[in-house]
């Protein structure tokens, strides 16, 4: 029985921070997780802070006319789709109302307009890319326990918050197959084989990543990622893999000792087929780009989003080919190349150097002659030295990661003062940090929120910014 407050007959208003459900009561903000805004419930208060209290659900007792039925028989232990309850539409309301306050109220600005959110056609199997992690001793929810289950090895993904839990999935709804039978098919081998899964905290075995990519263009990667060398077993289970799985472009494998899952700084070694897959977008005029994958590239993992991202990006520009562009926190290029052919030049700057050369080489698979790539940290490389070498842009686009611009960055784009700046974000509260760093010169003229993962509380937004 529980021991701590009872909250009884309380109603979810809104959806907050990592999709749990807000709930006022007794003055004071209540995050519970499984529940969708107009659920009326039952909620344990687990821990009691000043302004705020954590819950556990303890009893739906009216369901929410938002609520639906989720897809996954995962869904609540696995961390990948937290909305998977809500329906759609509503989910797309959230995540506009979520955008425009954050803007509003981090940011304080008012924009000019701010068109609704681009949803999704796919809503499952929109993933291009998911990587699973083997573990000697899978993850149990209460029901599943029994002493006939533990210890039994899993394949699937990481509990949230707890770094050496891992669900043995089933069916995962995230990615197109074959990536389920794949996966289904490496486990069964694994097991038959008597191969040994990883122990995540003692850090020993042998089967450790397993990656899957596929393509808009019916390519598909999978790469193996071992703890140690076994030439013996690796050769035999991706043999297994290759024979039963012949529509597999690229095959690759890598050896990972050290104590963490990072491979951005390991060498992938092709098995069979090709070292990499080729994603496709379509410019505006439906003409096709190409882009290499490799295991390292970072690509957006919704392809079809994504294009529609650097669509309404292009659009925002508002380019006239006279143009002299600056694409910062460019990644492998995407984005500098899809709107290449609309200004005079881009030049690319990153800070991963192996994205660099990854960008280099997608402008030249696409014959992309006026473009430019250099590799060095953001705040360093925006020098009044660097723009009279390369040009004053007239226009930046900036898409960094979540944490958002470092002030430094903020300031030489002050001091840069293209007459645009299309800031790209995949968090709208450290976008409206900077853009409120901005203000005083700049004005938020339109905003365009990209839904681009579909059940969970992820949005990208975009917003132009015009100097005063």
């Amino acid at each position: 029985m529980p021991v701590n407050p009872i909250a009884e007959n309380v109603e979810a208003i809104d959806i907050g921070e990592g999709g749990r459900a807000v709930i006022r009561h007794n003055n004071k903000v209540i995050f519970v997780k499984g529940l969708v805004p107009g659920d009326i419930a039952n909620v344990e208060i687990l821990k009691s802070k000043r302004k705020h209290s954590d819950a556990r659900l303890l009893k739906l007792v009216t369901p929410s006319p938002l609520r639906v039925t989720p897809q996954c028989q995962h869904f609540g232990s696995c961390g990948g789709c937290s909305w998977q309850n809500l329906d759609y539409k509503s989910q797309l309301e959230f995540k506009q109302k979520q955008v425009e306050a954050a803007i509003q109220r981090i940011g304080g600005v008012q924009v000019e307009k701010s068109f609704p959110i681009l949803g999704s056609a796919d809503i499952y199997h929109y993933r291009n890319k998911l990587e699973f992690t083997f573990s000697n001793k899978r993850w149990l929810p209460h029901e599943e326990m029994n002493e006939s289950n533990f210890n039994q090895p899993g394949l699937g993904f990481h509990v949230p918050r707890l770094f050496d839990k891992v669900i043995d999935i089933k069916e995962c709804f995230l990615q197109p197959e074959p990536s389920n039978a794949i996966r289904m098919a490496v486990r069964e081998f694994a097991v038959k084989e008597n191969m040994p899964f990883f122990d995540i905290r003692w850090q020993e075995g042998f089967l450790r990543n397993l990656m899957v990519r596929t393509t808009v263009t019916g390519e598909l990667m999978v790469v193996f990622i071992f703890f140690k060398e076994d030439k013996e077993m690796r050769e035999k289970i991706m043999d297994h893999i290759a024979e039963k799985f012949p529509a597999i472009t690229s095959l690759m494998y890598m050896i990972n000792p050290k104590k963490n899952d990072s491979i951005s700084d390991i060498e992938g070694q092709p098995y069979k087929g090709l070292p990499y897959i080729t994603e496709q977008l379509k410019l505006r005029d439906g003409k096709a780009l190409n882009f290499r994958i490799s295991p390292q590239s970072f690509f957006q993992t919704n392809t079809a989003q994504a294009n529609a991202l650097y669509a309404k990006v292009s659009e925002f520009a508002g380019l006239t080919g006279h143009e002299t562009v600056f694409d910062l926190y460019t990644g492998c290029g995407t984005i500098a190349s899809f709107i290449a052919a609309e200004a005079k030049h881009v030049t690319g700057i990153e800070y991963v150097e192996q994205a660099v050369v990854d960008a280099r080489l997608n402008a030249q698979l696409n014959n992309i002659t006026n473009v430019d790539f250099h590799s060095g940290d953001m705040k360093d490389m925006l020098t009044e030295e660097f723009c009279r070498q390369h040009g004053m842009p007239q226009v930046v686009i900036t898409d960094p990661p979540r944490g958002g611009m470092h002030p430094d960055v903020v300031s030489a784009l002050l001091k840069i003062a293209p007459e645009k700046i299309v800031y790209v974000s995949c968090s709208p509260p450290t976008q409206a940090r900077d853009i409120a760093m901005m203000s005083e010169k700049y004005s938020v003229t339109l905003m365009q929120p990209v839904d681009m993962f579909p059940h969970t509380g992820h949005v990208e937004n975009i917003a132009l910014l015009i100097r005063k």
